[in-house]
């Protein structure tokens, strides 16, 4: 009985690292496609109206996204730090707002830099 515990315990001091390790990997590649999308958004917001949106529900009002994603670092769809600009980034551009969005994340990612500056 001992043998089967220790041998569960050694195979379980190898497998939850490991897990550990391809979770953060699998929350890291949504936090790049969700950023992806919002950033698309932004910019494809900004070219249609002539004005960059002001919140990120502005995305959602207008039909450029379905829903507003969750951060997968903090669980919240209320955490992403928005950039605002008051530069115009079209030439017809009318008003300035959000240019960019980041995780609200206060974590380091696998390579080395916080969450928040992707």
């Amino acid at each position: 009985m001992i043998i089967v515990i220790t041998i569960i315990a050694i195979l379980t001091s190898i497998a939850v690292p490991v897990y550990i390790v391809h979770l953060r990997h699998a929350h890291e590649a949504v936090l790049k496609e969700d950023l992806y999308t919002l950033r698309n958004a932004i910019d494809q917001y900004t070219q249609d109206k002539n004005k960059a949106p002001q919140d990120l529900s502005d995305l959602v009002t207008a039909g450029y996204i379905r829903v507003i994603p969750k951060d997968p670092f903090t669980n919240s769809n209320t955490s992403w730090q928005t950039v605002q600009e008051d530069v115009m980034t079209a030439i017809d551009q009318t008003q300035p707002g959000i240019t960019d969005v980041h995780s609200g994340s206060d974590q380091t990612g696998s390579d080395g830099t916080a969450y928040s500056t992707w």
